[in-house]
């Protein structure tokens, strides 16, 4: 066989073709290997389909946070007042407040304001809810048990001597009540017992109540029953230390066993410096002054026991004529009145 020459065009020719079929071949591997991907995904979506997977739990809602004040407005105590008014008082003297008054919660726990914003504080019937949403239920407080008294034109006598007249008070809720007398002191009485009280039986008998202090009577009268018709005790104590700036008795009432007491007459300002008026009929009568030299005073109109007479001028004296037999013996002419 004899060696044809290759001329080099042909060479070139070859060479092209052999590249050729190499990019051929290259490009089909690729093709078989992005054929192939496909499967391999749709494969893995059938193994997927045949065991699905859970779905995701959906969110729980969340609360809603609670974002406003979380603290509980708390008024500051109020004095505590009696019937009439006035602050009272401890036995000790101490004046008595009232406890302070809340801000009300709600069922979560969170204070209450009104739609103005102002918050809202606790009543009698209304306490609220506590911190953990419970309801507070109001206590049921007996009222205490009062004992009213009241002394119309009452009388206060000392050693049997009118030392106030025109005693008038209506006391809503009686504690104590305070008779000061000069050279005693202050005396210091009340119906249930106190520290430093002595009894003294049947003291109070319906329209009056009647002590003794240290060998001294003292007695309030009253045209009204005091407690009652039936006789009870009273319990008394004197308090030497407290004097007041007044020469005659007073008398007063409140709740404390110390001093100054708080009752009428006990400041200095309103001490009666002055002997009180005496009803009419105990009231003296007082002599007149005499009538000048040929004067005399005619009897007035009869007057009831009580009443104050009217006050009757002086008159001339009339003197009588003489008589015939009188001037012819020369006997004096007597006067008549």
């Amino acid at each position: 066989m004899s060696v044809q020459e290759i001329s080099p065009v042909r060479i070139a020719g070859l060479v092209r073709r052999t590249i050729l079929s190499i990019l051929i071949g290259l490009m089909g591997g690729g093709v078989a290997v992005l054929a192939q991907a496909p499967a391999a995904a749709d494969a893995q979506s059938g193994s997927a389909s045949a065991a699905p997977a859970k779905p995701a739990a959906p969110a729980k809602g969340k609360k809603d946070v609670y974002t406003g004040p979380t603290t509980v407005i708390v008024l500051p105590p109020t004095p505590m007042l009696d019937g009439e008014g006035k602050q009272r008082v401890d036995p000790d003297g101490k004046p008595m407040f009232n406890p302070p008054v809340k801000q009300i919660r709600d069922k979560k726990g969170h204070p209450v304001f009104d739609e103005k914003g102002a918050p809202v504080f606790e009543t009698a019937t209304n306490l609220g809810y506590d911190e953990k949403g419970k309801k507070i239920v109001p206590k049921k407080v007996k009222p205490p048990k009062m004992t009213p008294v009241s002394i119309a034109e009452g009388t206060l006598t000392v050693d049997g001597w009118t030392g106030k007249a025109r005693l008038n008070y209506d006391i809503a809720d009686l504690k104590f009540m305070y008779i000061y007398a000069p050279g005693i002191g202050t005396t210091i009485v009340a119906k249930d017992p106190f520290p430093g009280a002595k009894e003294q039986a049947q003291a109070f008998k319906d329209k009056t109540l009647s002590i003794t202090v240290e060998g001294h009577p003292i007695q309030i009268s009253s045209e009204k029953s005091m407690l009652g018709k039936k006789a009870v005790s009273a319990w008394v104590a004197v308090d030497r230390s407290f004097l007041l700036p007044a020469k005659f008795p007073a008398f007063g009432y409140g709740a404390t066993t110390k001093p100054p007491y708080a009752w009428p007459g006990a400041k200095e300002d309103r001490a009666s410096k002055e002997a009180p008026p005496l009803p009419s009929d105990l009231e003296p009568t007082l002599l007149l002054k005499p009538c000048p030299a040929g004067m005399m005073r005619l009897a007035g109109p009869p007057v009831l026991p009580g009443q104050k007479a009217p006050e009757q001028p002086c008159v001339p004296i009339k003197t009588a004529a003489p008589t015939a037999s009188a001037t012819s013996e020369g006997t004096p002419v007597a006067q008549t009145q």
